[in-house]
């Protein structure tokens, strides 16, 4: 009997995996249907060499030395087994070598590998017809067992193992068991260099005994022979695990150019279509209509007071007619600067630009700075900017989860792994997707038979910026003195928008010292800056009227009369407003109040005494001083002086003794930063000091009125400055001490001692005059409630 050759000869081997579909109902006995398959496109299609068992049966009947009586397919492994009758004078060998030779000079072409033709060996064992899931391989697992039950096997030496199965192919190499291994049977791996030769050696040798003369022992050793396959998946997690230095990065650039590739695009789309207002429920016209048509018929109470608002605001309005119509001319402008609108919180800084001189303009986008600078924590603040730019997927869970995984790959392997991105490098991606959704805004419209069409993109846009999208950065430099990271990149990625033409910015900010952080990104550069303040007192009073006639007039008959020509009471309104400034949230209060029936007197009393309130939680009683940049006994001196006076001088509040301590100057920007007050500059420079409010001038007022209140923080203002005084006594108390020790006592310390004895002197006497008003300061309390 003899083996015939594999899978490369009578049936492809890369087909094997079909013979493992074993579970579908109309492939249950995988071989014997491939087997018809392969007949009926032999029948059908005229192939000769489709069917295998009849290309291997006319292969070998075509030899004249040899008689084919049986042929076992072997689709799995490619092969087949042949049995033959050969004539009497020829040995095994003899047939083995004939067949052999045939083979090489006569055999046919397979359809599947037409440069290979057929080989043979003779097996020498007993072969094992199973049709298990094991499929051919490389490496051969030779396995060396008794020849008969209670006997003991030889494990066969390398040398043995090569003789036998070096001549069914070329050898790669033979792994014997390992030493510590105990555990039977006795075994070697051998792996050949084609897998076609491993076959062939598996199915030949497979049940061979090896004799004692041969080197079996002395009772003889069998073969078993089985395909031993490679653990891949352990070996690649082991390469994987065992090679950090070079796996980390590499995936990291495969995360990389994966999220370019992939998200970058659907960024941008979704950054689109929010400047654009694609998917805004607000834009559609359909429910537009819809929602005008439910408001008509029902006349719900929304509506009248968005009618009463925009009637009061048309008054404010036609006041800053001119900044509206400069903002618009500046916007027609190839300018690379920005426009800056500077204005105190409620001076209706957002609703000029977006409601009047950006109205009916596309292509706008709002950032507002203020949820981005109050989020806690890196993955917020991105989830905050990402948000007011529609940025998304963003996966903002994951900065902390890399940066976990970059603090372990540093400590096992040294060198961070670059997964894990800081919040400035996160930032400048959401701006860059960002730029380039503006950018292919920006160039939206342009065709190809415009008359400046042969123009390059940059071009294009520096001679068209009508055509460029308007972005707007609202509550620039809130809270800037916690952190000014959020800031900075702001400013530098509009600088880049603005240089580049690609976009107008007009930032909206209540801070006057904006220019220093401005200028930190364009420092070449002068800003279109427009200062908005509060409304003139006959505008204000035009603003308040107009509020309270905007209803009577949705629902006058022609027959009643307005409610301002009505009420009586309004002739206080002059003075109401004298005293409650032109703020345009205030005058709202106003207005709101007066329409609930108070009067204007006591609509300003009630918003002094709100205000008096808020004061005194928010600068004076409650405060942390852990987390406040100003005392409440510094807090208290300006509401004091600012009672007063409408406005202090700057340079002479610093002198003070309240304020020196610290140097002044930053707690008076921070208790501007929180709108207790407003310095007013000039020239460059600050000069003045004015309350953060209008109305905040009579609510200090009131407080410093309240006779407890003030004996109170006074007397608290007395405490630090009699500290302050005793120390000073204290450190030339030490000098004197010291120049006391010096030798000699020369003329030269004279002057000296002379001058700490008069900075004590002076000292003690401030602080007797400070004890003496704090005994009046204390009578006042004994005796008040």
């Amino acid at each position: 009997m003899l083996g015939i050759k594999d899978a490369c000869n009578i049936f492809p081997l890369k087909l094997n995996h079909l013979l493992a579909l074993t579970g579908l109902p109309f492939f249950t006995d995988p071989e014997k249907t491939l087997h018809k398959l392969l007949t009926r496109i032999h029948e059908e299609q005229k192939i000769s060499t489709a069917d295998p068992y009849k290309f291997v049966h006319r292969t070998l009947q075509k030899n004249p030395s040899v008689q084919v009586k049986k042929i076992l397919l072997r689709l799995k492994e490619g092969g087949a087994y042949a049995r033959v009758f050969h004539a009497p004078n020829l040995s095994r060998s003899d047939v083995e070598a004939v067949l052999r030779q045939y083979l090489k000079k006569k055999s046919p072409k397979p359809w599947f590998s037409p440069f290979r033709g057929i080989n043979s060996h003779l097996v020498r064992g007993t072969p094992w017809l199973e049709d298990l899931h094991r499929f051919p391989n490389k490496r051969l697992k030779v396995e060396f067992l008794p020849a008969s039950p209670g006997a003991k096997a030889a494990e066969l030496p390398e040398e043995t193992l090569y003789s036998l199965f070096r001549t069914y192919g070329k050898l790669v190499d033979i792994t014997p068991r390992p030493t510590e291994s105990k555990d039977p049977p006795k075994y070697a791996i051998l792996s050949y260099g084609n897998i076609r030769d491993a076959i062939m050696a598996k199915n030949c040798m497979h049940g061979f005994v090896l004799s004692e003369f041969e080197g079996g022992g002395k009772y003889g050793t069998m073969l078993k022979t089985v395909y031993e396959q490679r653990a891949k998946a352990h070996a690649w997690r082991g390469w994987i695990f065992n090679h950090p230095r070079i796996v980390i990065p590499v995936l990291a650039a495969l995360v990389g150019s994966m999220t370019f590739m992939v998200f970058d695009p659907v960024r941008t789309f979704f950054i689109k279509s929010h400047i654009t207002h694609n998917f805004h429920l607000t834009e559609n016209r359909l429910y537009n209509w819809f929602r005008s048509q439910l408001i008509r018929a029902n006349e719900i109470l929304t509506f009248k007071r968005q009618k009463g608002e925009d009637a009061g605001m048309s008054v404010v309005w036609d006041d800053r007619r001119g900044d509206i119509e400069q903002i618009k001319t500046w916007l027609m402008e190839t300018a690379d600067t920005f426009i800056v609108i500077q204005g105190p919180r409620g001076s209706g800084k957002r609703e000029l630009v977006l409601g009047e001189a950006l109205e009916g303009r596309r292509n706008t986008l709002l950032i507002d700075c203020k949820p981005i600078q109050e989020a806690r924590g890196d993955s917020s603040t991105i989830f905050a900017a990402a948000k007011q730019v529609g940025y998304r997927p963003v996966f903002s869970w994951m900065n902390n989860f890399s940066s976990m995984i970059d603090l372990a790959a540093q400590g096992t392997i040294g060198t961070k792994t670059g997964f894990s991105e800081t919040l400035d490098t996160q930032l400048a991606k959401i701006w860059q997707n960002t730029s380039n959704a503006l950018k292919e805004l920006a160039l939206e419209g342009r065709k190809k038979d415009d008359k400046d069409s042969e123009l390059g993109d940059d071009e294009y846009l520096e001679a068209h910026p009508e055509r460029r999208p308007v972005i707007l950065i609202d509550n620039f430099l809130y809270k800037s003195q916690e952190s000014s990271l959020v800031y900075d990149k702001i400013s530098e990625w509009a600088a880049s928008l603005t240089t580049a033409n690609i976009a107008h910015v007009i930032f909206l900010t209540n801070d006057v010292s904006f220019s220093k952080s401005l200028s930190k990104a364009l420092p070449d550069r002068v800003f279109r800056q427009i200062s908005l303040g509060d409304c003139s007192p006959e505008v204000a009073k035009r603003f308040v009227i107009n509020q309270l006639n905007a209803d009577a007039e949705d629902g006058n008959d022609g027959e009643k009369s307005l409610p301002s020509q009505i009420r009586e009471d309004l002739d206080e309104l002059d003075g109401c407003i004298d005293i409650l400034g032109g703020r345009l949230t205030d005058l709202e209060f106003l207005a709101r109040r007066i329409k609930t029936g108070e009067t204007p007197r006591k609509a300003v009393h009630q918003i002094i005494d709100q205000s008096a309130s808020e004061i005194l939680k928010m600068y004076v009683l409650d405060i942390d001083r852990t987390t406040r940049s100003w005392t409440p006994e510094q807090a208290w001196l300006l509401i004091k002086y600012l009672a007063s006076t409408p406005s202090l001088r700057y340079n002479e509040l610093l002198l003070s003794d309240t304020f020196k301590t610290d140097g002044g100057e930053p707690t008076l920007r921070a208790l501007e930063q929180a709108e207790l007050i407003t310095i007013n500059s000039s020239n460059g420079r600050p000069h003045s000091i004015k309350p953060g409010k209008p109305v905040y001038q009579a609510a200090f007022r009131q407080l410093t009125e309240d006779k407890v209140l003030a004996a109170r923080l006074d007397l608290a203002v007395l405490n630090q400055l009699i500290a302050m005084e005793s120390k000073a006594i204290e450190k030339a108390e030490g000098e004197l001490a010291l120049l006391g020790e010096l030798p000699g006592q020369g003329r030269e310390v004279k002057d000296r001692v002379k001058w700490l004895l008069g900075k004590m002197q002076a000292s003690q006497g401030k602080i007797e005059g400070y004890e003496n008003d704090g005994a009046r300061l204390k009578g006042v309390l004994h005796k008040e409630f």
